[in-house]
């Protein structure tokens, strides 16, 4: 499924839609560290802590999408679907490092879920999501990532930004509640 998949997706595309696609991809990066920062700088220019904590989180969920993808692309070094299907699969794009799980997709879906747990809205959700989606399509589209390179990516993004959201809810609690032994004294 994986390689028909790609290979259909290839056989379909139009120069324009690469072009968009191509232009969807390369938002990543520069969307996923743009949010973080404004809403640390717009917090810190306000005084509004609790944005600051939001913002540090979503830069958290972040960098643990970023280590657990890495980890785990290194771990089980898959190629790219170009390299190991040459001549059947066409790449548009270029990928660096090995495919599974999609890092792209990974980055998109941590800083599309933390957004959204951090201000749990749908006028949020729906965009950040959309966008999310359509990084995740761009990989296939572009023929860089299999089908399984996306879901890994999504659960990956996903479970960060949910694990890192528990993490600092812990953290919190451990920090205000207070030691019943010091009560006792």
């Amino acid at each position: 499924m994986d390689k028909s998949t790609l290979i259909e997706l290839s056989e379909d595309r139009t120069n324009g839609q690469t072009k968009f696609f191509q232009a969807v991809s390369n938002s990543t990066g520069a969307i996923s560290a743009f949010i973080p920062a404004v809403l640390l700088i717009a917090g810190e220019i306000k005084g509004d802590k609790p944005m600051v904590q939001k913002a540090l989180y979503i830069g958290e969920s972040i960098a643990v999408s970023s280590v657990i993808t890495w980890g785990l692309k290194y771990s089980i070094n898959r190629p790219r679907p170009a390299a190991q299907y040459p001549g059947e699969i066409a790449a548009a794009s270029t990928g660096g490092s090995p495919s599974f799980p999609s890092g792209h997709t990974s980055l998109a879906f941590s800083t599309a879920t933390a957004l959204y747990m951090a201000w749990p809205k749908w006028y949020i959700g729906v965009p950040a999501f959309t966008w999310a989606g359509l990084v995740s399509y761009s990989r296939m589209d572009l023929g860089v990532h299999y089908p399984s390179d996306i879901l890994a990516g999504a659960v990956v993004g996903v479970g960060s930004a949910w694990l890192t959201y528990k993490a600092n809810e812990w953290i919190r609690r451990k920090h205000t509640t207070k030691n019943p032994m010091t009560a006792l004294r």
